[in-house]
């Protein structure tokens, strides 16, 4: 086993082992046309790009740009100057002071990723959400200030921001300052951020910005980058005093370590990574950080009675059902990806333990009863609840195909009969007819976002029609902006719309699909209230930040996060739904290409890899109506089964061979892994 030491400035000095599959890992993605619009940082140390305010008493502002050498000189106490870095950052901020007139004179920073909250007193809030959105206030560099050079105390960390603003408050005597930078924190690991191993490129012909699918997708990885982070630089708990903020917590097992935000939690939460890790498996096969939260989770189970915990330390909550549930899922997704038979036989006993304990919860009526109410905000989610019983219903499949993987056969077996058994209950306990949904609760008619896509997504339907009334009727919760979910309502929550955008694809219905993806991420991408670079945790059905004011946030707009990896579900639909590429099997033994190609695009190029190779796949509709060229390059030794699109038919041959006529949509080839070339036409 081989060993890794890291180090990123004072943040981080600590061992971790590298697991068989990291040894070998994937070669990086082809350069082309996509890399302009990567994100990541090509350097840890960043500066600003431009000047987003500066006032009358400040000179030399401009000097404070691309690491100029340059100085800028603040006089008075009414003297500051906002820098935008262009992007978002976080890290730890340094700079020179070249000269102090007086040993009275001082500075503050006050940091925001929105430029809603810039101000020379208030950085926007990490700490707490307060009604006034003034908690976490800003750094005081006091005097005496020493000349030379200076740099932000590691507690002080900032996770995420794009502006920073630079103001004097020691009185009227000037403050000169110079090479201002921020040395980036997330990622501590990796020397080039920017080193992908999986790619997405398609022009939209239907959205203003025809490169947006593929701003999108490299948006989302970018978020879940911003949330790798080290491993005691999580938020203080219990929190600081108003006035101030600490990002020096402990955040696990081992680091690095995939958190929920950049600004704020900073901490492991399973249910954003049903979404997060998708997004790193396809972008940089970064698994490393999932595999330590995970470890993590189960490193703080319930020994007796097998209950996981809510989230990650220090904030270690409890009584979530569907939280636990989503650690057992993540380990699923972790061992597709990853093949990590030493993790899986680690866990194991801790990971049947916990599955005993959500099986212990289901009642006489055969479904789950929800007694651990914490979830992803929304309301009503307690007993006989579809979301959570949905959820159970992946928790079992997934168990059993891990059982298989072990050799537990016999298990195996049960966890699958279990699932069987809950999805004819479910069925018979949710699924309205006449309003072709499944409803909320047995005591209820509201039909939820969430329940209703996972219901699709998790194939707990029992036919077609199901899947596209369902996507029908989500559709019907859609405003301006996005998808309002009646669980929680007068919100906009992509985490769970990332969910609704893949059952739109599994239901066949690609242009809904694409709607939604216009409607709710063109917004978050490219609004002046955000970032413009990573995607915004969720916001108010009219568009505003204020989201979940009125459920946990206390009407604090300043609290929201702008790069949450929960939020980055397009990204991995891109690939699995769009380009069509997924695996089926550990490390991708085994695959599935079935693109969909009745979207704005005439092309799609992407791919990803695993310990295996690489995985890629370039589409492009024919010049007859319903014909597809595709190019797949799969690893030799895989095998994986292609699925003729919707829209699609005809002739197919693989490498010029014929291998099935008159072939209509849904008509299933098996393939063999290597370099292929498919026609349909």
């Amino acid at each position: 086993m081989l060993t890794l030491l890291l180090s990123i400035s004072t943040l981080l000095l600590l061992e971790i082992s590298v697991p068989a599959w990291a040894q070998a890992p994937p070669s990086l993605a082809p350069s082309g046309p996509w890399d302009t619009f990567n994100y990541a940082p090509k350097s840890r140390t960043v500066y600003a790009t431009s000047i987003r305010h500066t006032q009358s008493t400040v000179s030399g502002s401009e000097n404070l740009l691309n690491g100029d050498n340059g100085s800028a000189t603040l006089t008075g106490n009414d003297a500051w100057v906002t820098l935008d870095f262009g992007k978002e950052v976080g890290g730890l901020i340094s700079m020179n002071f070249d000269s102090i007139n007086s040993s009275s004179s001082s500075i503050s920073l006050a940091f925001t990723e929105s430029p809603m909250f810039i101000s020379p007193t208030l950085s926007d809030d990490s700490s707490f959400p307060i009604a006034t959105m003034n908690y976490d206030g800003v750094l005081s560099v006091p005097a005496p200030l020493s000349a030379g050079f200076w740099t932000q105390p590691a507690f002080a960390l900032r996770g995420g921001f794009r502006f920073l603003t630079i103001a004097s408050t020691g009185g009227d005597s000037p403050v000169t300052i110079s090479n201002v930078s921020c040395a980036i924190s997330f990622m501590p690991h990796v020397d080039d951020m920017t080193a992908y191993t999986g790619f997405f490129y398609a022009k939209d012909s239907d959205f203003e910005d025809s490169d947006f699918l593929t701003k999108l997708w490299y948006a989302g990885a970018y978020t879940v980058q911003t949330n790798t982070v080290p491993v005691n630089t999580g938020r203080q708990v219990p929190f600081e005093p108003q006035g101030h903020w600490a990002n020096n917590a402990t955040l696990g097992v081992a680091g690095p370590i995939i958190v929920d935000g950049a600004k704020r939690d900073r901490a492991v939460w399973p249910g954003d990574m049903g979404i997060a890790v998708p997004t790193q498996f396809v972008s940089t096969f970064d698994l490393i950080p999932t595999r330590n939260a995970l470890s993590t989770m189960f490193a703080n189970i319930n020994p007796q009675t097998g209950a996981l915990p809510e989230s990650g330390p220090p904030l270690s909550q409890l009584g979530s059902d569907t939280y636990h549930c989503w650690t057992l899922i993540g380990s699923y997704n972790y061992y597709l990806y990853s093949g990590d038979d030493e993790w899986l036989n680690t866990i194991w006993p801790n990971y049947t333990l916990a599955v005993s304990f959500i099986e212990g919860k289901v009642d006489s009526s055969g479904l789950l009863n929800v007694t651990g109410l914490r979830d992803w905000a929304r309301q009503g989610g307690g007993g006989h609840n579809s979301e959570g019983n949905a959820i159970l219903y992946k928790v079992l499949t997934t168990a059993s195909a891990l059982a298989t993987y072990s050799n537990h056969t016999s298990l195996s077996l049960a966890y699958a009969a279990n699932a069987s058994s809950l999805k004819t209950t479910f069925n018979s306990a949710f699924w309205m007819p006449d309003v072709g949904m499944y409803r909320d609760n047995t005591s209820t008619t509201l039909t939820p976002q969430d329940a209703n896509s996972f219901a699709v997504l998790f194939n707990v339907t029992l036919n077609d029609t199901q899947k596209e009334t369902i996507s029908e009727g989500l559709e019907r919760n859609w405003v301006e902006f996005g998808a309002v979910p009646p669980e929680l309502p007068d919100t906009i929550s992509p985490f769970i719309s990332g969910f609704e955008l893949q059952a739109h694809f599994v239901a066949g219905n690609d242009s809904r699909a694409f709607d939604l993806l216009h409607r709710e991420w063109g917004y978050i991408l490219y609004t002046n209230l955000s970032v413009q670079s990573t995607l915004v945790e969720g916001l108010t059905a009219n568009g505003s930040l204020y989201y979940r004011y009125y459920q946990g946030y206390n009407d604090d707009a300043a609290y929201t996060s702008h790069s949450h990896g929960w939020s980055s579900g397009p990204t991995s639909a891109l690939t699995f739904y769009v380009a069509g590429l997924t695996i089926t099997a550990p490390q991708g033994r085994e695959w599935s290409l079935a693109p969909h190609v009745g979207g704005p695009m005439n092309s799609t190029q992407a791919g990803f890899g695993t310990a295996l190779g690489w995985f890629g796949v370039g589409w492009e509709r024919g010049v007859g109506e319903n014909a597809l060229s595709l190019n797949v390059t799969t690893p030799e030794g895989t095998s994986g089964v292609f699925t003729v699109p919707k829209g699609v038919s005809g002739t197919v041959k693989v490498n010029r061979t014929t291998v099935a006529e008159d072939a209509r949509e849904g008509q299933v080839v098996e393939l063999q892994g290597g370099i292929l070339q498919i026609t349909i036409s």
